[in-house]
């Protein structure tokens, strides 16, 4: 089981915070992405390669090949700016 983490506007289109979901394993960041684009739209659209986005595991960012482990918090958000 892994805990995802929808921030700022990809929380707002998807209506949800945070989620449980059961994948198998070794799933990779990547299989995950694809598994929540196959629930359609907004998942689809806002995830599509291209869009700009960001992902973390347990933390810290995280190259979309990472393999994932049970107990990991994958995190999706926006690139952050600031000044």
């Amino acid at each position: 089981m892994i805990r995802i983490l929808y921030f700022a506007g990809l929380r707002e289109t998807f209506g949800i915070e945070v989620e449980d979901m059961a994948l198998p394993a070794p799933p990779t960041v990547t299989q995950l992405i694809d598994q929540l684009r196959q629930r359609g739209t907004p998942w689809s659209d806002s995830l599509a390669p291209g869009r700009r986005w960001r992902v973390a595991v347990n933390h810290e960012m995280s190259p979309l090949d990472q393999v994932l482990a049970d107990g990991d918090e994958v995190a999706f958000f926006p690139p952050v700016t600031g000044g």
